[in-house]
């Protein structure tokens, strides 16, 4: 099989790699563009450990088709660490603080389902916190921490600036 040209915005920068055609968004933000904080967890969509943000959507990046991400924008969790605005530090300290980390293995979709969950706050009045995470399997916390550490970020400053680049890059 040929290899495909693809550029798309990954935490802001553009990015332009060559993958196969059956590559996934997670192979490619592990391979080729060297960004191994998400995970691969199931595989199957299933656990949520891959969860990034694709349009400012949280999608399981492990059913993502590479070439379906063509001229969109990322963001991992490594841009969130990045973050040049200092509410993107401020959801990680206030996650670290809480105890919603253990082994790590889901974090770092939890960490972008929250950074999503924080920058849309209308979706989290409609439906329970609980159910908003229930794609980010855990199996060290029994979701406890989970839970406080969203809530703490919900309610640590204004919702409507989440941390990471702006909505009109």
């Amino acid at each position: 099989m040929d290899e495909l040209p693809l550029c798309f915005v990954l935490n802001g920068s553009s990015v332009r790699c060559v993958v196969s055609p059956d590559a996934r968004l997670l192979d490619v933000l592990r391979g080729p563009c060297g960004l191994t904080g998400t995970k691969e967890g199931c595989g199957e969509g299933e656990c949520g450990a891959c969860t990034v943000l694709l349009d400012g959507l949280p999608v399981n990046s492990c059913l993502v088709p590479a070439f379906q991400v063509e001229g969109r924008r990322v963001e991992t969790v490594e841009g969130v660490a990045a973050g040049a605005e200092a509410r993107a530090g401020e959801l990680l300290a206030v996650l670290n603080e809480t105890g919603t980390a253990q082994c790590g293995a889901c974090t770092p979709g939890v960490v972008m389902t929250i950074r999503w969950l924080r920058a849309n706050p209308q979706v989290v009045d409609g439906a329970g916190l609980r159910a908003l995470l229930s794609g980010n399997l855990c199996r060290c916390t029994g979701y406890d921490g989970i839970i406080a550490g969203a809530r703490a970020v919900l309610a640590s400053g204004d919702a409507a600036a989440p941390g990471l680049a702006s909505e009109s890059e």
